[in-house]
């Protein structure tokens, strides 16, 4: 029987509607699905140490149970970040130790009072594997994690393997000062700018390449690359499903916010913590809105439009227990993405941060900062100063062009893609 093309047309698009996974594939392939797919030929049964946590998904299962089940993998460790294995920890609480109840495996916990991984946890492995979900912003501690484990697998000497996945922003974007001599921290951990444009995979590479951290010039560091990724590609274009990269970053939009929103951890302002609405709603208890949402506006930012946020931060058990202004009604702003291929996150906070700190009278300035802290999170004081100097915010941005400009001419030696 011969059929019209418009008759094959129609039923490919019946399929479409009655099985949508059939047309809606991943674009992408994780390093771990490549990982998988190959039948974990490049760990070759020896002993292995996984550092992960709830992100490391290949087509919705684990890879710690993928791992098990394989009968190809001698899973003997694992390791935990910052949110612990499942993701659920709130910012800054110290992660416990235990076994995983599904494999009966040790899970080591490399956030709290130990942050990289002792030489007795390494004892009996043959290397370690790296696989948690990134999302582009140097503030995120699970790339400071990864760095402390390649220097703990240098000195063990054992290799160092990074299952690459994407990074949300893309490739392309790199903004924000890169962090100075005498500012790094374990949110700073790396001279690079705040957002950096690279995946996880080509980060461990410029970490080593870079001498970023010391002790890894010996080091066995190899990447297991995905597939169908390219540089221009944000988040919604990669076809993987967004999973809760830590209790505050539920969804994509969120984390394209947060490298800029995130500076308001550290001032008197709120970053939107103790709402269902975290870096998406920010205020105080003493500015007016509706001079704030008309400077912000008025600068045209791309992307992005300002809209009047009326909020009460509560305690929210496995998000933040204790915010800022908890109790008390917060009025401020709003951030709706109208464009997010034109959003640029850190310029936008910078805008943000300039206009929050205009709006207030001289006593409220003095108290606006926490210094240490927000210095911490630049990387710097020059921002801290040049918006306590009046700088306007369109000359505090192309500041940081000579730190982006060094960059990129060191990152391009690491592409993988």
């Amino acid at each position: 029987m011969n059929m019209s093309k418009c008759t094959v047309l129609l039923l490919l698009l019946a399929v479409a509607v009655w099985h949508p996974a059939a047309l809606a594939a991943p674009l992408v392939k994780t390093g771990a699905q490549v990982l998988h797919d190959g039948g974990y030929v490049e760990l070759g049964c020896k002993r292995v140490g996984l550092i992960t946590n709830h992100t490391a998904l290949v087509e919705g299962t684990h890879l710690i149970d993928l791992m098990h089940r394989s009968g190809k993998v001698r899973l003997a460790a694992i390791f935990a970040p910052e949110h612990g294995l499942r993701g659920l920890e709130e910012d800054g609480v110290q992660i416990g130790e235990g076994v995983d109840e599904r494999t009966g495996v040790q899970v080591y916990s490399l956030y709290g009072k130990t942050k990289k991984p002792a030489p007795e946890m390494l004892r009996d492995l043959d290397l370690l594997v790296f696989d948690i979900q990134d999302i582009g912003s140097r503030f995120y501690t699970y790339i400071s994690t990864m760095g402390l484990a390649m220097q703990a697998a240098a000195e063990a000497h054992i290799p160092f393997v990074v299952l690459d996945r994407p990074n949300p922003l893309g490739g392309d974007y790199v903004s924000g000062f890169a962090v100075q001599e005498g500012f790094g921290s374990f949110v700073g951990q790396y001279p690079i700018p705040v957002a950096h444009g690279l995946t996880i995979g080509e980060l461990a590479l410029m970490i080593k390449g870079e001498r970023m951290l010391p002790g890894l010039e010996g080091l066995d560091l190899r990447v297991i690359r995905q597939s169908g990724w390219h540089r221009g590609m944000r988040w919604p274009e990669n076809g993987l499903t967004w999973i809760r990269t830590s209790p505050n970053i539920p969804d994509y939009e969120t984390a394209l916010i947060y490298p800029g929103l995130c500076f308001l951890e550290a001032t008197t302002a709120s970053e939107g913590r103790g709402t269902l609405e975290p870096f998406r709603v920010a205020g105080m208890t003493d500015v007016t809105t509706v001079e704030l949402i008309a400077k912000l506006n008025g600068w045209n930012l791309p992307g992005v439009k300002f809209e009047s946020a009326v909020f009460t931060p509560r305690s929210i058990p496995g998000m933040c227990s204790r915010p800022k202004y908890r109790g008390r009604v917060v009025s401020g702003v709003r951030l709706v993405i109208t464009n997010p291929a034109a959003y640029r996150p850190v310029e936008t906070g910078v805008f943000l941060l300039s206009a929050f700190y205009s709006s207030l009278d001289k006593g409220k300035r003095e108290e606006f900062f926490k210094r240490e802290g927000f210095d911490r999170l630049a990387g710097t004081d020059i921002l801290r100063r040049a918006i306590q100097e009046g700088m306007a915010p369109e000359e505090i941005v192309a500041a940081w062009g000579a730190d982006v400009q060094r960059f990129e001419e060191k990152r391009r030696r690491y592409f993988l893609y």
